[in-house]
């Protein structure tokens, strides 16, 4: 294994352990659910706009180590961020990790995000990886519950 694999396992098994923003926002005006029933993740999103940013975000649920780190990343690269660049940076999560986009390649924002690239080569993980982002841009468009089945 790679010395760049084994630091990229590293941040996300620290991400799996410690998770950041791991809480219930209690102010929170919006929310969703996630549930992908083939490994059995599920969490809930929760989420402070103002003025069309993103004051807060976090997470609740359970899940393996891919979906609760990639939950952790997402709510440290999406808190401050406008709706706008909430929903570009969904984008470019979601077509890294189907193999769309080419994140060496190709011009994009996703910075530290891009240790998630390597699930596109095991297709069962990339509900793992995503289900969290779904779940923040259902939250976005007042939606409550998504599934990844």
């Amino acid at each position: 294994m790679s010395e760049l694999s084994e630091l990229y396992q590293q941040v996300i098994l620290d991400h799996n352990k410690k998770p950041r923003n791991f809480r219930k926002i209690e102010q929170a005006d919006r929310t969703a659910e996630g549930f992908n029933p083939l490994c059995g993740d599920q969490l809930t999103v929760y989420m402070q706009l103002e003025d069309d940013v993103v004051k807060d975000i976090s997470f609740e649920g359970s899940g393996c180590a891919i979906s609760k780190a990639a939950a952790s990343m997402m709510t440290q690269s999406v808190k401050g961020k406008s709706r706008e660049e909430a929903e570009a940076l969904f984008d470019e999560f979601h077509r890294m990790v189907t193999g769309e986009l080419d994140e060496k390649t190709t011009p994009n924002r996703l910075g530290r995000l891009t240790i998630f690239a390597g699930v596109r080569d095991y297709p069962a993980r990339v509900k793992c990886a995503s289900l969290s982002w779904h779940t923040m841009h259902a939250a976005l468009h007042g939606e409550e519950t998504i599934s990844t089945e």
